[in-house]
């Protein structure tokens, strides 16, 4: 008897220590630089929100944070690199909605979005917009939907590539509508949204973020937000929402989070949420989210989670519904 209580009160005793010894490990944390990979390239509106949240938490974590931008391969590069890094909360990255559209586009993803990595926070999130040029004279979106449904040639509508998120807004759009669009697609929303403004295509989805610049030259107009209401952001608040424009049940958030590596500790995955969570409440990360329109929206991590899954299911059963087949 007396052997066993002093195997247990061993064993007991272990297990302090080795609990004690793991948090005497990440007490410290971080004591050297983290790196926030971005996999786009630098100037986009997941680069500017990944450096403003660097900036803040920079400020506050106690030790450096880096963005550094891996872009290529759709986004593939950076993600697979932030995926097999050693998961040690030194390397964390920025994933969003287009990492739950491809497992639904694409059959040769070297990662695996739900479990190659632990989520750390929702960072925010943004309706898409279409955007029309200023030289078609519809003034709101049931004029151009119309005028696209008379001509005997329909629009061409542009997209950033088979499989984005603009590509698949255009494709539920010609569900819904019966219109068969002229599906033109282009290297991303910058070089789309330029021929939007030429006239050269009649309109395409993207972020405010991405048509802040087109639009503040009033050389694009916006006609429409993809949430059901109109959205309180600056630049978009006369803008109709799905419900006036007769598309309800169209939503369509882009959305942006940060992650770490599966396995990352659990201690400094908190510690890293937190600061996250602080950083989206400094006056300045919010201020240059609102001229992003991002609307902040932090979480826990369970939350995130199971936000990512509920996505990665939706646009399977989209990419089904309009019959698009990965590649």
């Amino acid at each position: 008897m007396q052997a066993m209580q002093r195997r247990a009160f061993l064993a007991a005793g272990s297990a302090a220590l080795f609990t004690a010894t793991a948090q005497s490990a990440w007490a410290a944390f971080p004591d050297k630089p983290i790196k926030l990979i971005v996999p786009w390239a630098a100037g986009g509106s997941t680069d500017a929100i990944a450096r403003a949240m660097a900036q803040r938490m920079s400020q506050t974590i106690g030790s450096s944070v880096i963005v550094d931008n891996r872009p290529g391969a759709a986004g593939q590069i950076g993600t697979d690199a932030a995926a097999k890094a050693v998961p040690d909360g030194y390397t964390l990255a920025i994933v969003e909605l287009p990492h739950a559209i491809a497992p639904a586009v694409t059959t040769r993803l070297p990662y695996d979005l739900l479990r190659d990595f632990t989520p750390v926070t929702m960072i925010g999130t943004s309706p898409l917009v279409f955007f029309a040029g200023m030289n078609d004279d519809s003034r709101d979106f049931k004029t151009f939907i119309r005028t696209a449904a008379a001509r005997p040639m329909p629009p061409a509508i542009a997209h950033s590539g088979a499989g984005t998120v603009s590509h698949l807004a255009a494709e539920l759009l010609a569900s819904r509508t019966k219109i068969k669009f002229n599906m033109v697609p282009y290297r991303g929303s910058a070089p789309a949204l330029t021929d939007v403004a030429a006239g050269t295509v009649a309109g395409h989805f993207a972020t405010l973020a991405s048509g802040s610049s087109l639009l503040g030259a009033n050389r694009i107009r916006p006609l429409l937000v993809t949430s059901a209401q109109r959205v309180n952001i600056p630049g978009l608040k006369d803008v109709p929402g799905l419900a006036e424009s007769g598309l309800k049940g169209l939503e369509i958030d882009q959305w942006w989070a940060m992650v770490a590596p599966a396995t990352t500790p659990l201690e400094v995955i908190e510690r890293l949420r937190r600061e996250a969570i602080a950083a989206l409440d400094h006056p300045s990360v919010k201020e240059r989210m609102a001229v992003l329109g991002v609307q902040l929206k932090g979480s826990t991590t369970g939350e995130l989670r199971a936000f990512m899954r509920a996505e990665a299911e939706r646009w399977q059963k989209v990419a089904h519904n309009i019959g698009l087949q990965p590649q």
